[in-house]
């Protein structure tokens, strides 16, 4: 292996060691916020027991509706069935919603998954990092992001969908090119060292405004 070849891979650990430590910052945190409101729980029922012992069922509506929009930004929305997904998933959907960017998700891991869950976890957080920095280039009611999930046969199959600010992305060198900074590219290379090193199957196509990457990779 040349020096060069020693750099790329040193600084390819080095990405992958700081895009854990945020995937998990970002779980944490999302934790942290379920943990804080039921700690909280028992405060909001004797608040509301008291406004009922005062007949203000305005007050109640009120404090419901204040409760059910705090709720939503800690409710665990998607359940894949693999407890790694769920939670990169779960984060990634919170930093996405605070960003004012909506996300659909149909995603189910039915069976016990032989790839690794850091594998699992680099795919998953760099899609959805590309995904969420894409949109951030849109109006917020153009924003928006689609994350498929599920097995066809013995092979999971992941796909996620935005919209971009062009019609059409153009490659270069056999990739789409990027204007973000080095790390966003190592990000791209990360997700296609995995996939080729567990023999699936990696797609990326920008038609019409929106920008699609698909993976397949075998479970057997």
């Amino acid at each position: 292996m040349s020096f060069w070849e020693k750099q790329i891979d040193k600084r390819l650990d080095q990405y992958q060691r700081e895009l854990i430590e945020t995937h998990y910052q970002e779980v944490e945190n999302m934790y942290r916020q379920m943990r804080g409101w039921r700690h909280d729980y028992r405060n909001h029922i004797q608040a509301m027991k008291a406004y009922a012992a005062n007949g203000d069922l305005d007050a109640i509506r009120s404090y419901l509706d204040m409760l059910d929009t705090d709720l939503n930004t800690v409710d665990t929305v998607v359940k894949t069935g693999n407890s790694m997904a769920d939670a990169i998933l779960n984060s990634k959907i919170s930093l996405a919603r605070s960003k004012e960017i909506p996300v659909s998700v149909d995603a189910h891991i039915p069976v016990k998954l032989k790839m690794s869950e850091l594998d699992l976890c680099c795919i998953l957080g760099n899609l959805f990092d590309n995904a969420i920095d894409a949109s951030m280039a849109l109006q917020p009611d153009k924003r928006l992001i689609r994350v498929y999930m599920d097995m066809k046969n013995t092979q999971l199959y992941i796909s996620f969908t935005n919209f971009t600010a062009t019609k059409k992305l153009q490659k270069q060198g056999g990739l789409f090119k990027t204007s973000k900074g080095e790390g966003h590219g190592f990000g791209l290379v990360r997700i296609d060292t995995i996939v080729e090193r567990l023999d699936g199957y990696l797609s990326r196509n920008s038609e019409d405004g929106a920008f699609t990457t698909e993976i397949l990779i075998p479970q057997v």
